[in-house]
């Protein structure tokens, strides 16, 4: 399988080392400025550079029929224009918040729980995220996911970084050096406290779940989560 990699940062030469132990080929690696040579070349495009460049990214691989894997964040106030052009060029588009295997089995223990917690009105939920300092979004894409997993299956309405209202999730995002992501999701009450929690102990498992993500979209049309290549869904 041919890759171009859009962004070569940290996470892209650890996809990239993964790819080519996994017996493919890198044919493009793509920094902030460079052109899109070779691009057309690709059997798939993964995407993890920054949220400025997100969008111009998917919508470049979209158009030239290049089937593209994106787990860029902070950038999903566009993510129906991508699927509406997706849709619109008959192409092959997955966005993940989190491609750990790990993360995406927390997202849908985090949705049991939440329905589980849902009619016991005695305990408020709330969540804190850590991530390296180099993280440029706050809260995290995974954070923001694992929110609206309690929201869809709750009466909370909302999430915040501030002070908490009524039926509104309290995120607490902190950065630290040299933490590749922990997430928590906490149920107190007065008497006692619910957490489940995930923590990476390195971007291995990221780089891993999106070269996985990479080889199932192969040969596939439409729009797909982590769900599907995981085969989560009910």
């Amino acid at each position: 399988m041919k890759i171009a990699l859009l962004g070569y940062g940290k996470m892209g030469k650890i996809i990239e080392r993964i790819a080519i132990e996994r017996g493919h080929t890198i044919v493009l690696k793509k920094h902030s400025n460079d052109a899109y040579t070779g691009l057309e070349q690709a059997d798939v495009a993964i995407d993890f550079s920054v949220p400025t460049a997100a969008v111009e990214n998917i919508t470049t691989c979209l158009n030239l029929k290049v089937p593209v894997i994106s787990g860029t964040t902070g950038w999903l106030e566009h993510y129906q224009e991508m699927v509406d052009l997706c849709q619109q060029k008959e192409g092959a588009f997955l966005y993940g918040s989190n491609f750990s295997v790990g993360v995406n089995v927390f997202f849908e223990l985090n949705n049991y729980l939440a329905k589980m917690m849902s009619n016991l009105k005695e305990y408020n939920v709330s969540m804190e995220e850590i991530h390296h300092t180099q993280k440029l979004d706050a809260p995290s894409g995974t954070a923001i996911s694992l929110a609206n997993g309690i929201i869809e299956n709750s009466s909370y309405e909302k999430w915040t970084l501030n002070d908490a209202k009524a039926n509104e999730i309290h995120i607490d995002a902190i950065r630290e050096d040299a933490v590749p992501g922990t997430h928590s999701v906490f149920y107190d009450s007065e008497i006692d406290q619910i957490e489940i929690k995930h923590t990476a102990h390195s971007r291995e498992g990221f780089a891993l779940g999106a070269v996985i993500a990479a080889e199932w979209i192969q040969n596939k049309k439409g729009v797909f989560s982590m769900k599907d290549v995981l085969n989560l869904k009910k």
